[in-house]
């Protein structure tokens, strides 16, 4: 009888395991368009400086990010919880930051929105917001972002709150 219970938990524990991964977000974005629903799920996210991936000679920059999932928070049931998530820019040409020291690694970003401008198609700046100024901007040879889930999560007490979501 003991095997049985262990080979159903295990049974279990694999169906937790599989509905947690169809849980996941994976979005990509080829125009301002995807990367405005991006943008959506990517509005409260917390960025660690000293976590954001330049890579130059692959053209590639990869941000690691704890995003708020806005999905669980205006469900039928909302919970209020965050996700271990990363976005990764290919084809990037040239990468900026607007008041963010490199070296003050510990430094904790809150990430707004992320914009696309069509500069000379398919190519333009991918412009990412962070709240109080701070901003990355992107020369692209065209839009070439994805947005995943990997894996951990957790709830938190509260949801992120904006000056609009108080005047309604």
């Amino acid at each position: 009888m003991d095997q049985d219970l262990k080979d159903q938990a295990l049974k279990d524990r694999a169906l937790k395991d599989e509905a947690l991964r169809q849980d996941r977000l994976k979005l990509v974005a080829l125009d301002k368009e995807d990367l405005e629903v991006v943008s959506t799920h990517l509005q409260d996210a917390v960025v660690i400086v000293g976590e954001i991936v330049w890579l130059p000679a692959e053209r590639r920059l990869v941000i690691p990010m704890c995003r708020f999932d806005w999905e669980s928070a205006v469900a039928a049931t909302p919970q209020y919880r965050r996700r271990r998530a990363a976005l990764r820019f290919e084809r990037v040409n040239a990468f900026k930051a607007r008041d963010i020291d490199p070296a003050q690694k510990a430094v904790v970003l809150n990430l707004l929105a992320a914009d696309f401008t069509e500069t000379e198609p398919p190519g333009g700046q991918v412009l990412l917001t962070f709240s109080g100024g701070p901003a990355l901007r992107l020369d692209v040879e065209c839009l070439e972002a994805e947005l995943v889930d990997l894996g951990p999560e957790w709830t938190t007490v509260a949801r992120p709150g904006h000056p609009e979501d108080e005047t309604a």
